[in-house]
């Protein structure tokens, strides 16, 4: 996997692909447009945060690169990469449960509270990862 040099870019079928945790010097892409969403992002070294339609989205902490994400009603779907244990926070929809998995293993539930908001640990570590969190019910 690599970083991605212009900051975030559309894939087809409504994947993209942003973040680059190597630059220290704060990257900023605005009003990207993909599959009828507009994304804001701002990365470097120390955070990675991507905005849709003005709502955060995730935020990683520090910085990562996320690879083909798509996003339904049901299901995100993503594959991280940073060179170190990195905070992920998500707003997803407000007081709902979802399922947490890494590289096929179930995690676990999490439920987001009032204002949808919900933060879990992906151990990087200079790998990548597929994550998956599916909206229960």
């Amino acid at each position: 996997m690599s970083i991605i040099l212009e900051g975030i870019r559309a894939l087809g079928n409504g994947l993209i692909s942003f973040g680059n945790y190597e630059v220290q010097d704060k990257m900023k892409v605005d009003d990207f447009a993909n599959a009828g969403d507009v994304y804001k992002v701002r990365t470097h070294s120390m955070v990675t945060r991507l905005e849709r339609n003005g709502k955060l989205l995730i935020e990683t902490v520090p910085g990562a690169t996320m690879h083909e994400m798509s996003i339904s009603d049901k299901q995100i779907r993503f594959i991280a990469e940073g060179l170190e244990d990195t905070q992920v926070t998500m707003e997803l929809e407000e007081e709902t449960e979802y399922r947490l998995s890494v590289d096929g293993v179930n995690v676990g539930n999490m439920k987001t509270n009032r204002s949808g908001k919900v933060t879990f640990n992906l151990e990087l570590g200079h790998s990548a990862k597929e994550v998956k969190i599916d909206k229960l019910a």
